[in-house]
């Protein structure tokens, strides 16, 4: 699962509604008001919103920034219902946010030297790691 921080979600917005003329502070309480909703999950239901919300929310998904979808369900009585859902584009808040002013997107050096790891050396550590050779651990293991 894909988790973007609170500074990647306010610079993807100040690259989006920022440009229309939002002051930094309203990008960062903009910012947290949007995380309320979300925090860890990638979807809120859209019954959960007031009509103030959903007009913040079909303004994010002209941005970009939120997608809908929908489910359908089918009742007893042989009704459907219909679940709407708000969807977070934690894929494009990272690319906005990873992009310089002039749409560039910048490079973490830092970061780069994890793509220099072979493919043998994550699955050496993965098996190191995991290390589920069947037996318990000891008291000491767990504490």
């Amino acid at each position: 699962m894909t988790v973007v921080t609170m500074q990647q979600v306010e610079c993807a917005l100040k690259k989006t509604v920022g440009r229309k003329g939002m002051s930094d502070q309203e990008l960062k309480n903009l910012a947290e008001y949007l995380m309320s909703f979300f925090g860890y999950a990638d979807e809120v239901i859209d019954n959960r919103l007031t009509s103030e919300d959903r007009d913040v929310f079909y303004m994010l998904e002209e941005e970009g920034l939120l997608t809908t979808t929908q489910e359908e369900v089918l009742l007893k009585k042989g009704k459907l219902w219909r679940i709407h859902y708000w969807i977070l584009k934690k894929d494009q808040i990272i690319r906005l946010a990873s992009m310089d002013e002039a749409g560039a997107v910048v490079h973490d050096e830092a970061a780069e030297v994890y793509d220099q790891i072979s493919d043998e050396e994550w699955a050496r550590h993965r098996g190191a790691a995991g290390g589920d050779s069947g037996k318990q651990p000891g008291r000491d293991e767990t504490h």
